[in-house]
């Protein structure tokens, strides 16, 4: 009875030793994939549920890694925030700018708007889930004007409003507030998701269309509106106290 259960006993460290063998052949460590895998479950979460639904937990078991494993990689839940909101920003980056060491090679009076505002439209509308991932962070941001994307964003405007290309006294933190939202929320209004690749075009040229429409001519005839053309002329402009008068 000893030997068949010192046999028996055996049997099974050998069973466990080779499945633990197995294991480890089919799960080889990597670091940096298991951390894209991480971040793109966090991506997901936060793009469903926003900052405030997001658990470390959670995104550990969507990500298919025990939660130790996760916290190994992000020691906090705002630090894999963090890290989620800066690779989105840096996606939107590259997409719309391109590398950023050739920044400081382009003059921003040889930037083709156009193709620019192209780029913008259509990472959107592929890319609506980062999209609102961007936004969602920013608004809950206590200095949203930090964030990488922005300041080039902002910064590209405003140096492109300080040439001879541009109209006078353009407020440009309000115009790529206003630009920005449009484009990202664009992609919801026109229901990026249940379209194909074709028709996810049509709907970013519409709306970089119109974007070019207001860059170029405004949506309004100014000789019909002599009191508004008289108050963008004034880089000193108030607001009225009345707003009706």
């Amino acid at each position: 009875m000893q030997v068949a259960h010192n046999l028996a006993h055996a049997v099974r460290g050998r069973s466990k030793r080779h499945k633990m063998a197995v294991n480890r052949r089919r799960r080889p460590r990597d670091p940096e994939r298991t951390r894209e895998a991480i971040l793109k479950a966090a991506r997901t979460r936060l793009a469903n549920d926003g900052p405030e639904g997001l658990s470390l937990s959670e995104v550990a078991h969507l990500a298919g890694v025990n939660r130790g494993t996760a916290y190994q990689h992000f020691e906090t839940r705002d630090k894999l925030i963090k890290a989620t909101a800066e690779w989105v920003s840096d996606k939107l980056f590259h997409s719309v700018f391109g590398d950023p060491a050739t920044l400081g090679e382009r003059r921003v009076e040889q930037v083709n708007v156009a193709d620019l505002t192209d780029r913008l439209a259509n990472f959107a509308m592929e890319n609506p889930e980062l999209c609102r991932i961007w936004l969602l962070q920013v608004l809950s941001s206590p200095d949203p004007t930090s964030d990488r994307f922005w300041k080039e964003y902002e910064g590209s405007t405003a140096r492109f409003a300080r040439t001879k290309l541009a109209q006078d006294n353009i407020d440009t933190e309000v115009l790529s507030v206003i630009t920005l939202a449009g484009t990202f929320l664009w992609p919801v209004w026109a229901r990026a998701h249940g379209k194909g690749n074709k028709d996810r075009r049509r709907e970013a040229y519409r709306f970089t269309q119109e974007c070019l429409r207001l860059c170029m001519y405004g949506s309004l005839r100014p000789e019909h509106y002599p009191g508004i053309a008289d108050r963008l002329k004034s880089a000193n402009s108030t607001p009225s106290k009345n707003p009706r008068s």
